[in-house]
């Protein structure tokens, strides 16, 4: 299944298919092969080309995963705290000043007058 998905609309098959999908294509861009993200996450050959392959295996097998690829940072999309409110993360994301500009000075325009 190539292009984007709608997660709103998609079916829990279509989900799963396209979760499997970025699996195998985040393990093949840092160039690791089925057998040592396998081993690096602590699960079976077998187990990992189910999941790439979009059938349904468990939430312990994902988050395996994840952890052999180095995305488990990517769980607290999923459900970000409900304490902070959007407003508050946008805030906390600004970059600090690091100098001020000086204001601009108002000039008032010079009165026009005849025989300039």
């Amino acid at each position: 299944m190539a292009g984007k998905i709608d997660f709103k609309v998609a079916s829990q098959e279509h989900i799963i298919k396209e979760l499997g999908r970025r699996i195998e294509q985040t393990r093949l861009v840092r160039n690791m092969t089925q057998q040592e993200l396998a081993n690096e996450a602590g699960i079976s050959l077998r187990t990992l080309q189910r999941l790439e392959d979009g059938e349904n295996t468990s939430l312990d097998t994902l988050v395996r995963i994840m952890m052999g690829l180095g995305i488990q940072e990517n769980l607290s999309l999923l459900f970000p705290d409900p304490h902070i409110r959007p407003v508050d993360m946008v805030r906390s994301t600004r970059k600090a000043k690091q100098r001020a500009r000086p204001k601009k000075q108002q000039t008032t325009p010079k009165k026009w007058e005849w025989g300039e």
